[in-house]
């Protein structure tokens, strides 16, 4: 049963139809069809309702176009009304972000450092067992590692958005965290232009453009100082791992930081990005100098480069393994290092 008897809307809400005025009288109960009048700026209208519920639409039509009734308006003033966003990530993919983000969970030790440079650190509230820098990221909750993050874990801590990079498993993430309604965005930078985008785009995210452009204009500007042109570039190999023994391949960023630096990696042609290679084929690599990405257990040249110009020669050069992996903005520390370590006569 519906029943509304001279009731009058625009004095209710005055504001959202200040220049109408309704009157009615209804009685719904039976089905039957009923008669009721509308005035409207003094211009009389009358019409003939058939069954029920067409009455019923016809007064949420009115209703609507008044701005809702009382209940309509509490029950929106109920809802959480969060201003949203469409950005689209690095994979192209629109995602739908709040405008504010203020709690946001990190896949990755490279956008955890990222967010932070940004100066939205304080906005994470998730982050690997592999974030360890900077130091306040330790202090964060840790969701499992990148590879096998605890999705329970996840979805407890209400993030806004889940930052991922595609070396996670993206589909099986996306599928489980966007089922619970929480947002995922894809990064994926490839070279050193590619990280001062994602940068950029980090700080727009995050609301934080200022400290990002900054720090982009800065990060800039120290690897422009690292670019070394050279006639005959100085042949590297960079050891990833010592056994099995993994380098660096075309798809790396790391085979830009050589090229960079006045070298070229003798694996720029292999066509993955860190590929394993046979002992034989290293040997016959033969280069001038090797680069060790430090760790507890690459910390010296695989015993197939014994007889290489780089051994030799005490042409050894280590790196924090952190700062080769994670193209974050400590990959231009990294930069500067390999160039200082090839060219040291530049940096006199």
């Amino acid at each position: 049963m519906i029943d509304v008897s001279r009731q009058n809307i625009a004095g209710k809400h005055g504001n959202f139809c200040n220049n109408a005025l309704f009157f009615w009288s209804m009685n719904v109960d039976d089905g039957k069809a009923r008669r009721f009048l509308l005035k409207d700026k003094g211009e009389r209208i009358k019409e003939k309702v058939g069954r029920k519920k067409r009455f019923i639409f016809l007064l949420l039509a009115l209703l609507a176009a008044c701005g809702g009734v009382k209940n309509d308006s509490a029950t929106s003033s109920s809802v959480s009304q969060v201003p949203m966003r469409v950005v689209t990530d690095d994979l192209g993919r629109t995602v739908t972000v709040p405008v504010k983000i203020t709690r946001a969970v990190s896949l990755a030790p490279s956008l955890t450092e990222n967010i932070f440079a940004v100066g939205a650190g304080d906005r994470l509230v998730g982050v690997t067992t592999f974030c360890n820098y900077p130091e306040a990221a330790k202090s964060i909750a840790k969701i499992g590692d990148t590879m096998n993050p605890n999705m329970e874990s996840i979805v407890a801590l209400k993030p806004d958005v889940v930052f991922v990079s595609t070396a996670s498993q993206i589909e099986a993430f996306t599928k489980t965290l966007e089922a619970n309604g929480i947002a995922v965005y894809v990064t994926n930078p490839k070279d050193l232009e590619g990280l001062f985008e994602n940068l950029t785009n980090l700080g727009r995210l995050f609301g934080t453009e200022s400290a990002a452009d900054i720090l982009v204009t800065q990060l800039r500007d120290r690897s422009n100082k690292c670019f070394i042109p050279v006639r005959a570039p100085q042949r590297v190999f960079v050891q990833i791992s010592k056994e099995p023994l993994f380098t660096i391949g075309r798809g790396a960023f790391v085979t830009e930081l050589v090229k960079t630096a006045g070298g070229i990696s003798v694996t720029a042609d292999v066509e993955s990005a860190y590929p394993k290679i046979s002992k034989e084929t290293a040997s016959a690599l033969d280069p001038e100098v090797i680069i060790l990405s430090e760790s507890d257990d690459n910390k010296e040249p695989n015993e197939v480069f014994n007889n290489s110009p780089a051994v030799k020669k005490g042409r050894v050069f280590k790196i924090n393994a952190d700062l080769l992996s994670r193209p974050g903005p400590r990959l231009v520390d990294a930069l500067d290092q390999i160039a200082k370590d090839l060219h040291p006569e530049k940096f006199k």
